[in-house]
Formats: structure tokens, C-alpha cells, sequence
């Protein structure tokens, strides 16, 4: 049975101009996830306290999605294109019981 899990990932120091790049490709797979119901939530974290961080950039994202279990999200995850982009430092997924709403 379909379980939820958080890919909660943490940005390399300077990689907006790499996470501007690889933008695209990223979102076309998280597309790819709502288009199949599977999508919960999904979106960067600021690396201020802004909406818009500017030249700020970002800290990481987080993305909750439904997978079969822990290995097929760990090798979505791993496929990532800002992973090959150099924009991540560290990726840990879990599995997410939602509670609330």
C-alpha cells in the first residue's frame, strides 16, 4: 500500500545560478507526480525570512509525495536533476504520516 514521504533537502552554499538552471527539469518531475495524484506538497525554502529571497536564494526545499516505499522514494529522490546540478547538500527522505489537515 502507497505510503507518503518527505524528501526534506538542504541547499549547497552559492547554488542558486546551478538551482536557477536545473529549475526546469526539477519541476517538470513534480509535475509529473500531481498529474498522477501523488503530489501532496512541494516548494523551496527561502534562505530568509521573504517570499522572494532575491540573491538570497534558498536553504533547501521539501517535497511530500506518495510512493510505493521508502526505496522508490529514496531512487526519486536520488534522480533529482539539482542533484546532478550540484545544488544539494544533503537529501533525507522518510516516510510522512499526515495527520492535518
Amino acid at each position: 500500500m502507497p505510503m507518503l514521504y518527505a524528501i526534506i533537502s538542504e541547499d549547497k552554499t552559492d547554488s542558486l545560478p546551478r538551482r536557477l538552471a536545473a529549475r526546469p527539469a526539477h519541476l517538470a518531475r513534480l509535475q509529473d507526480l500531481q498529474e498522477q495524484g501523488r503530489l501532496i506538497l512541494a516548494g523551496p525554502h527561502p534562505a530568509v525570512d521573504s517570499e522572494d529571497p532575491g540573491q538570497a536564494g534558498f536553504s533547501g526545499s521539501l517535497v511530500v509525495a506518495e510512493f510505493a516505499d521508502l526505496a522508490e522514494a529514496q531512487h526519486w529522490a536520488d534522480a533529482d536533476p539539482y542533484i546532478e546540478a550540484d545544488v544539494y547538500a544533503k537529501v533525507t527522505v522518510k516516510p510522512f504520516k499526515k495527520v492535518l489537515p
